[in-house]
């Protein structure tokens, strides 16, 4: 069953940009703190940006004035626009939450090329 979908990635030039999607299933990222991870090739997967349950947002040195993570409870979907790209954000993203993690969906890749 799946459980988190992450979508919206796709091929970008430097500069462009990119509104990520984590959808979930039933109540999973209800009232809980929710964040974005990411793993280029070759490295580990990193911590991005996350939004907590009271709704603060934090993000990593190299993303921040650029990205923005948001939600809609209503449709219990979590959301990473992503602005001013540049090659080295080119990874795979991932959402997850950030306490009690469960399985990680397939996660979405961005790739950010001229």
């Amino acid at each position: 069953q799946v459980q988190l979908v992450e979508s919206g990635g796709g091929l970008v030039q430097p500069g462009g940009s990119l509104r990520l999607s984590c959808a979930a299933s039933g109540s999973i990222l209800s009232i809980t703190g929710v964040g974005w991870y990411r793993q280029a090739p070759g490295k580990e997967r990193e911590w991005v940006a996350s939004i907590g349950s009271g709704g603060t947002r934090t993000y990593t040195d190299s993303v921040k004035g650029r990205f923005t993570i948001s939600r809609d409870n209503a449709k219990n979907t979590v959301y990473l626009q992503m602005n001013s790209l540049k090659p080295e954000d080119t990874a795979v993203y991932y959402c997850n939450r950030l306490s009690g993690k469960i399985g990680w969906g397939q996660g979405t890749q961005v790739t950010v090329s001229s």
